[in-house]
């Protein structure tokens, strides 16, 4: 009998063992075993992060940038800048980095924005929001000839060929000031000289494309992100602009004038 109840016992012993082992108690309030025991569950279910997802976690804004602070329009500048695609990397949170700095330089440099010194200011951020407000659903292709879109509302300019793809901008234009509103309308391109003179003005016009009484395309002749001017009725263009302008376009292209420029 002795010899029996020692065998029961020592299987009693080892069945406790065993649901121990096998996790039978989870419950257990050793708060040890039941972290382990989750942490070995996770391991075996969650799957490693795909190569993509990696580089994103790793991917973070360098702050390390001799740019200056963070400029007064930041978060919203990045925001218009990440919208509009095509500048670089820009992080919207509103904090000045390495990243944001050069796709702002970048942005200033192509708008003629000065000085390109990578500062998200009033003009910068007001340019940008011309250009991603611009209204490029107002203005429809020709199928047979190149099309010019000037939006008066909000400044912008962008070229559009015979199958509908734009080929330049939106850009920056300048348009006709209070009393010298430019025309809207359709018009055609009917002089083209590569410098031409303004005998009312007194000063060279380059990439000249005249589409309406006295009204024409070309290189601005000041600083076109000077609000307190404006042309008398021309349509004011970068020097870089311009010239591809001059480039893209030929006789009895049309010219779309559409909305109307604040203040006129």
């Amino acid at each position: 009998m002795r010899i029996r109840r020692a065998f029961v016992t020592i299987v009693a012993v080892s069945v406790a063992l065993t649901a121990m082992t096998s996790g039978a108690y989870a419950s257990s309030p050793d708060k040890g075993t039941e972290t382990e025991q989750v942490t070995t569950t996770e391991k075996a279910t969650v799957s490693p992060p795909s190569f993509e997802q990696a580089m994103n976690e790793r991917a973070k804004p360098n702050p390390n940038h001799n740019c200056g602070e963070t400029g007064p329009k930041q978060k919203q500048v990045e925001t218009l800048l990440a919208s509009l695609g095509g500048y670089g990397t820009v992080y919207v949170d509103g904090k000045q980095s390495v990243e944001d700095c050069a796709a702002i330089k970048k942005f200033q440099k192509r708008m003629g924005i000065k000085p390109v010194a990578g500062y998200a200011g009033p003009v910068t951020y007001g340019v940008a929001k011309r250009i991603a407000d611009s209204s490029l659903s107002k203005c429809k292709h020709s199928t047979k000839r190149e099309t010019v879109c000037i939006d008066l509302t909000h400044q912008t300019l962008w070229i559009l060929n015979k199958s509908g793809k734009r080929i330049l901008g939106p850009t920056v234009v300048r348009t006709g000031m209070k009393g010298y509103a430019t025309t809207p309308g359709t018009h055609k391109i009917n002089v083209r000289e590569y410098k031409h003179w303004s005998k009312p003005y007194k000063v060279w016009l380059y990439y000249w494309q005249h589409f309406h009484d006295g009204e024409g395309l070309h290189e601005t002749t000041t600083y076109i992100h000077d609000a307190s001017i404006g042309s008398h009725g021309c349509a004011n263009l970068l020097p870089s602009d311009a010239k591809k302008a001059y480039d893209l376009l030929s006789y009895n292209d049309y010219i779309k004038v559409f909305g109307k420029r604040p203040g006129t």
